[in-house]
């Protein structure tokens, strides 16, 4: 790999900081915590970043700087942020605890780790005490599996059904009904890409 340079490793410095906190900073966000006055300068070191194969190319979709597998310590493991219903809706509890998880089970961009708590995904093979790999993004394809905060306050695991008019939250258990929301009040806070239990 190329040599980095101070200002790259910097970048680089703060993305894995981001990472472990399960944040993917946007280039304005990475600017302004930086001092970095220039955007183009930095699309430049990010660009290097990327040829250097610690960043995940930039698509039109991404709103954030994603960082590869190779570019995270292997003995750092993954932010494990809490727990998170999979029954009603309860607040996700930040922790500081970090996991271990295999790079079979996770995404290249930034990831984190949620336990679960409760029954209503059970049918998907998601049981109470699991722990699910969310990779961090606020976008999701109909009938992926989300982290979906509701009201900026409450987070919940369900698997999406998102229409112009409403967002269906389905539950993976017959006891359940699927919650339903006018869209603004649901954001994406990540996507389930892995899964671990302990027997």
């Amino acid at each position: 790999m190329t040599a980095l340079t101070p200002r790259q490793q910097e970048i680089l410095d703060y993305l894995r900081q981001c990472s472990t906190e399960g944040v993917a900073p946007t280039l304005d966000a990475i600017c302004a915590d930086l001092g970095l006055r220039s955007r183009g300068s930095l699309h430049k070191h990010i660009q290097a970043l990327v040829d250097a194969g610690l960043v995940v190319p930039m698509a039109g979709r991404h709103r954030g700087v994603h960082l590869t597998a190779a570019a995270v310590p292997e003995d750092g493991g993954l932010p494990l942020l809490g727990r998170i219903a999979a029954g009603r809706p309860i607040e996700a509890v930040t922790d500081d605890t970090r996991m271990q998880v295999p790079d079979a089970l996770r995404s290249s961009a930034s990831c984190y780790v949620l336990e679960v708590r409760g029954d209503s995904m059970t049918e998907d093979g998601i049981l109470d005490g699991d722990w699910v790999v969310i990779e961090h993004r606020e976008h999701a394809r109909n009938g992926e599996v989300v982290v979906a905060l509701i009201d900026d306050e409450e987070a919940t695991l369900k698997r999406i059904e998102q229409r112009p008019e409403r967002t269906l939250l389905h539950p993976a258990n017959a006891a359940y009904k699927p919650q339903e929301y006018p869209p603004d009040r649901v954001r994406i806070q990540g996507v389930v890409v892995g899964q671990m239990r302990k027997y």
